[in-house]
Formats: structure tokens, C-alpha cells, sequence
């Protein structure tokens, strides 16, 4: 089953944030590759394409692992924006994770694209020129879209709200590079809006927080161990087995 929570695009100052419980812990995971990614295309609420068939063989890669690991063991919640290549990386991830109800909201989306909806992005360049996130921060993506610092306050209120109905226990959100940008700038509370910052999570990797009582703690980033074997699978035409992952989980 899946339940659809559509949030409406706004302009917030810094979002309230609830009180959350020692020992909350929050997994963001990037979706596997898009078609937008294999197209370079700008992929909003219209043109988004979903998950290309080596997304979805990355996605599985990862619940196969988490089926062996059990490392995300007592997840209660799994999360996802509504564009399709997020939802489809849920829906590839609930078995995974006892067959958790995916809960799709907008407030987890990318940031909000506006007129440059289905463009290329060389063709964005060229329009509206390159801007990468931190600068220019109060810009609008383009006409009808996000400034960063917009998508930063609504990325940041999202998590805390998946949080805060799930305190002291671990919710799974499966997303986009954005959001897991947007978690690094606001919870470890980088200057500038992150203009510093450059990161870029894999597709399908893992990404884990955890609230101490008084601060976050990043107790991983961009993990994607599953993707080498799923290269190594590839590459053999799907004969070999997989590894033994809790040899590799145990330190």
C-alpha cells in the first residue's frame, strides 16, 4: 500500500524543528540511476522517467544486502518523495525491510525545477547559465522553482518531521542526491549554505544519521559496498555468488 502526502511548494524561513529522542536514527538512500540521469536531462514532477533497468539491478543489489546484513533491522518507517525514480527505489526496497508501506510526501522531492522541467542541462546553461548549490542562494533554480536556500529549509523540515514521528527509532528515506546534500549543510551545520560543499552520493548508496541527544552524528556516508558486487555479478554474467556481507559489516 502506498500513502501520498503532496506538499505544497513555499518559500519558509528556518523551519521549526521538533524535539527528537537519543538514539533516533535516520538512513537516506540516494535512488538507483534514472533515465534523466542517462538522458543529463533537468527531470521535475513532469518529466521525471523513473529508474533505468541498471537502477533497478543497483536497487536490488542493495536489498539483497540488506536482507543478508540486516543492518537496517527494525526500520519503522520507509519514506519517499512522489517523483517516480524514488518511489520506484522504495517500492524495490519494502520487501527488504519487512514489507514496510511506502509514504510518499513532495517535501522529500529534489529541488523544484519550475520552467526548466524536461530541459537538458546544457540547455539550462545556456538559458539560465551554471549554478551550482551555495551560490547565488536566494536565485530561483529557474522561473516557478527553488532558491538553494529554499530547498535547504524544506529539505530540513521534512527530515525533522519524518524524525519527529518516529522518535528513538530508525526511519528509511529513500530520495535524492539533493536531500542527502541538503541533510550534510543543515545538520552539521556548514557555513554559507554549503557553498563549500561538493559531494555527490551514488546511486543506491546509503547514507545514516543518528541524533546523540544534543547533536547529529554522520555514521556513514555514500556507502554503496553492494554496487562493486553487483559490477562483479555483471561482469560474470550473474554466476558468481555474493559475498558473505556480515564478514564485511563486523568492525
Amino acid at each position: 500500500m502506498v500513502s501520498r502526502l503532496v506538499g505544497s511548494l513555499r518559500v519558509m524561513s528556518r523551519p521549526i524543528r521538533p524535539e527528537l529522542v537519543a538514539g533516533s536514527r535516520l538512513v537516506i538512500i540516494r535512488h538507483g540511476e534514472a533515465v534523466s540521469n542517462l538522458e543529463d536531462v533537468v527531470a521535475g514532477h513532469l518529466s521525471c522517467k523513473g529508474l533505468t533497468d541498471h537502477g533497478r539491478r543497483q536497487v536490488a543489489a542493495l536489498a539483497t544486502r540488506l536482507r543478508r546484513t540486516k543492518e537496517l533491522e527494525g526500520a519503522v518507517a520507509l519514506y519517499s518523495s512522489i517523483l517516480p525514480r524514488a518511489v520506484e527505489t522504495a517500492e524495490i526496497l519494502a520487501p527488504a525491510l519487512g514489507g514496510l508501506e511506502v509514504r510518499q510526501t513532495c517535501d522529500l522531492c529534489e529541488r523544484h525545477v519550475g520552467e526548466a522541467d524536461g530541459m537538458t542541462w546544457s540547455a539550462y546553461e545556456a538559458r539560465y547559465g551554471a549554478m551550482k548549490p551555495g551560490d547565488d542562494p536566494e536565485r530561483e533554480m529557474a522561473p516557478g522553482g527553488e532558491s538553494w536556500v529554499g530547498f535547504l529549509d524544506r529539505a530540513e523540515a521534512a527530515l525533522y518531521d519524518v524524525m519527529g514521528h518516529h522518535p528513538g527509532q530508525l526511519a528509511v528515506v529513500a530520495a535524492h542526491g539533493g536531500i542527502i546534500g541538503a541533510s550534510m549543510v543543515r545538520f552539521l551545520g556548514l557555513s554559507d549554505h554549503g557553498a563549500g560543499l561538493r559531494g555527490h552520493p551514488d546511486n543506491s548508496s546509503i547514507t545514516e544519521w543518528a541524533w546523540t541527544g544534543v547533536r547529529w552524528w554522520l555514521v556513514r556516508y555514500n556507502d554503496g559496498g553492494h554496487l562493486d558486487t553487483q559490477r562483479w555479478a555483471e561482469a560474470d554474467g550473474l554466476r558468481i555468488p555474493a559475498p558473505d556481507w556480515v564478514q564485511f559489516e563486523t568492525e
